[in-house]
């Protein structure tokens, strides 16, 4: 009588259950790296694309006008032509635009910081009435787009006798509503004590604020000073309004001028492309050295309670 027998084979339902923890707790570990990497790769796509202008800019600034319209693109230069920059600086006083942006940007960016400075200490050390109203007023004209005040300035500065000059520019641009909220924010963050301490000590309100808290905002203050100046030196539409004597005008403007008369209208794009590089050069020097103080200033929030 014949018996068939089946072979069982043991199966360790322990050592296969780890085996399936492992393998998830290993793709639990690769989600943060993924995480990583997928942040870093678009974190360098955006910087390519954003740097990418300038570098085009510079690519063109080097070549002929008919490499820089062949096909396909290039953007190494076949033949490096630095005579383009000596050729360009010495048909316009690309020198003198640039003084006069630097000047009319930095008197006005000080005037601003010292502006905003008070008013946001009055906003949020000070006691008085529709405080808050007077806050939301000044947001208000944040909304305003620029445009709308461009008409009543130039009337004013008429009136003052300010047309065509620098100190028209700089008076006209001296109150900034983004430096008022900025500073406010900052200033919200200093602790209480302090304020009460110089009070109870004898300490007027003008001394509280230029030797107790603008020394706890050194990085937020740098950070205003560094945007406010290149917002101002990159101006372009209001100085075309107010100044009209060619050697009052500011870099931006020069551009404008050079492109119509050196350029040819758009002909002669090699050196529209050096004047560009050189307008923009001292600033990409400025943001370089001043990076790590932009970054802190826009992370600092003062002296926590």
């Amino acid at each position: 009588m014949n018996s068939t027998q089946t072979l069982e084979i043991p199966v360790n339902t322990e050592t296969s259950s780890l085996s399936g923890e492992n393998l998830f707790q290993r793709g639990i570990r690769n989600i943060p790296r993924l995480t990583i990497i997928s942040k870093h790769a678009f974190l360098v796509l955006s910087g390519l694309l954003m740097v990418f202008p300038f570098i085009w800019m510079l690519s063109g600034s080097l070549k002929s006008n008919d490499e820089i319209f062949s096909n396909p693109l290039n953007l190494i230069p076949e033949t490096i032509r630095w005579e383009t920059f000596i050729d360009t600086f010495n048909s316009a006083p690309f020198g003198l635009y640039i003084f006069n942006s630097f000047s009319v940007a930095l008197f006005t960016t000080l005037l601003v910081i010292i502006n905003s400075a008070m008013f946001a200490y009055a906003l949020t050390q000070l006691k008085f009435r529709s405080k808050t109203v007077l806050y939301f007023v000044v947001m208000g004209c944040y909304m305003l787009p620029g445009a709308v005040t461009y008409i009543p300035s130039y009337i004013t500065l008429a009136n003052l006798g300010l047309l065509d000059s620098h100190t028209g520019l700089v008076v006209s641009n001296a109150a900034s509503v983004f430096g008022v909220f900025y500073l406010r924010q900052v200033f919200l963050k200093i602790h209480p004590s302090l304020i009460e301490a110089a009070r109870i000590d004898g300490a007027g309100e003008m001394k509280i604020l230029w030797a107790i808290v603008l020394p706890q905002c050194r990085s937020a203050l740098a950070t205003l000073f560094l945007i406010t100046f290149i917002t101002n030196y990159n101006s372009y539409m209001w100085p075309s309004l107010v100044i009209t004597t060619q050697e009052l005008n500011l870099i931006a403007t020069g551009i404008r001028q050079f492109f119509i008369a050196e350029g040819n209208y758009g002909l002669n794009w090699s050196e529209i492309m050096a004047a560009s590089t050189i307008a923009v050069l001292p600033l990409l020097i400025l943001f370089v050295v001043c990076q790590k103080t932009i970054l802190s200033g826009i992370a600092d929030n003062g002296v926590k309670e």
